[in-house]
């Protein structure tokens, strides 16, 4: 397994070089509501770096270009969904050209993945960071009463 510091290294890598297309979908994510649609990009998961990734709601957004529908690259993409699903994550691919086409189509289609249909009220939805140094201190204790001897 490839160390995480450099995972980290290649999904900053990853957000520095972003394609015309997940730039677009990049912008357009940023405007949905932020209640439970917290999304990050290029985002370090298990083996794998995801392009866009929105922790709340186990959803994986992959935006594919044409050579994804090459022979090795989509063997490679197949396996990789598999791990994600195995791991419990829902994943939405999309063509740069729907992404350029119709982007209001795909926004509609993120948005009934995470909420149930196009009609769905929002629901707040939180996930647990994890801490990259030591864990917060704890609540100080309040001394017990003492008991009488």
């Amino acid at each position: 397994m490839i160390s995480t510091s450099i995972r980290r290294s290649a999904a900053r890598k990853l957000r520095a070089n972003t394609t015309p297309h997940e730039r677009l979908l990049w912008r357009a994510l940023k405007e949905l509501p932020r209640s439970g649609t917290h999304f990050r990009r290029q985002a370090p998961l298990g083996p794998y770096i995801v392009d866009f990734l929105c922790p709340a709601k186990r959803l994986v957004i992959e935006v594919d270009g044409g050579h994804h529908s090459d022979g090795e690259t989509a063997r490679h993409d197949r396996a990789r969904q598999r791990w994600l699903e195995k791991e419990g994550y829902r994943v939405l691919r999309f063509w740069n050209s729907e992404i350029a086409r119709d982007l209001k189509a795909v926004l509609e289609q993120i948005y009934v993945k995470m909420h149930g249909s196009r009609e769905a009220d929002i629901t707040l939805a939180k996930h647990r960071r994890r801490l990259r140094s030591s864990p917060h201190p704890a609540a100080p204790r309040r001394p017990s009463p003492s008991r009488g001897g």
